[in-house]
């Protein structure tokens, strides 16, 4: 069978049409899945299409619905927290799992770099994003807020009143379990670093710190780094905390970045990990497997959570989940139990 008239052009809905005896309206809810038409019919021009080699005008439904076919992934986070001068971090690690399960559905998945004020994530055509570990004030849920699309964020959202969706990333349970590990380990004066802002990773930590040390008699010694300052804001922290504090004999210094700076510092300082001093971290990434010596950090299974992320963001777009948050993403031994050291 060979669309009549079709020379090397590719064939068209006309093509179809004509060689299966119906209309091109026929045939565009056929394919679509749309409309009443007999299953017999449908599936006939489906394999009519198939042997044809017809392959549907991807922008022309675009237009037609209304629909770019593409969310995006953003986020306040600078790359010196979130990827790192090689680009390969959390950020690139939840990129990674979202397209792949986006473009199962069909979508795109637009890579927005590091949302700042002036950013032009307003010209992005994009039906919806995902918000990873958002602020109080994030810039990019603003501007998505601004432009009227619906969003879901991956990591719970700490602004007041912020009734957006979300995966949980359990920053509560995964602090608990860093403290607990060095606590085991016999940490008796251990620090807490974490970034600067308001995100949930570092609002969770720093609470699960201080009911810590008032169970336990530590010193609550707590230090904020910059995000944009990365490795260097992570070295600097440090290196004050132990020159104040030189008896400390635990880190955890949650964003890994701070935390490969604060080995630096500790191992500067003439101490020994982990002989001297302790360090543990949040993210199981290529920064804390690479740093010397690797870092005790937990799995928090992102590829997971950025799939689930993925659903509850098209859920939105076709309608459902607008309100509720999304269910924790595993249960505890799966989710934030696998440590390595």
């Amino acid at each position: 069978m060979s669309a009549s008239g079709s020379g090397s052009r590719p064939p068209t809905i006309a093509d179809v049409a004509q060689a299966a005896s119906v209309s091109r309206t026929t045939v565009s809810h056929a394919l679509n899945g749309i409309g009443k038409v007999d299953p017999r019919t449908r599936e006939r021009i489906k394999a009519i299409a198939a042997e044809l080699g017809y392959r549907p005008n991807l922008r022309a439904q675009r237009l037609r619905r209304g629909e770019a076919k593409a969310i995006a992934l953003a986020s306040s986070m600078p790359f010196a927290v979130a990827g790192g001068p090689s680009r390969l971090g959390f950020y690139m690690e939840v990129a990674a799992a979202a397209a792949e399960r986006a473009l199962l559905h069909g979508y795109a998945l637009v890579l927005v770099p590091p949302v700042r004020s002036g950013s032009p994530l307003y010209s992005v055509d994009i039906d919806g994003a995902i918000v990873v570990e958002p602020e109080t004030d994030d810039v990019a849920i603003a501007q998505l807020r601004e432009r009227g699309l619906p969003y879901v964020a991956l990591g719970r959202p700490v602004a007041p009143g912020d009734e957006a969706p979300y995966v949980d990333l359990r920053g509560v349970e995964v602090a608990e379990l860093l403290l607990g590990h060095l606590r085991e380990q016999g940490a008796r004066r251990p620090a807490l670093i974490v970034g600067a802002g308001s995100r949930h990773s570092g609002v969770d930590a720093r609470d699960v710190f201080e009911r810590a040390a008032a169970r336990h008699g530590w010193a609550p010694l707590v230090a904020s780094a910059p995000e944009e300052g990365g490795e260097q804001a992570g070295y600097d922290s440090c290196a004050a905390l132990l020159a104040e504090h030189p008896g400390i004999d635990a880190v955890c210094a949650l964003v890994d970045t701070f935390a490969v700076g604060a080995v630096r510092a500790i191992l500067d300082s003439g101490r020994r990990i982990p002989q001297d001093v302790l360090v543990v971290t949040r993210y199981d990434g290529l920064r804390a497997r690479t740093c010397q010596p690797p870092l005790t950090s937990v799995d928090l299974h992102l590829d997971r959570a950025a799939s689930e992320a993925v659903e509850l963001l098209l859920g939105r777009l076709r309608g459902s989940g607008a309100a509720a948050a999304a269910p924790v993403v595993g249960g505890r031994d799966q989710n934030v139990a696998s440590m390595f050291a």
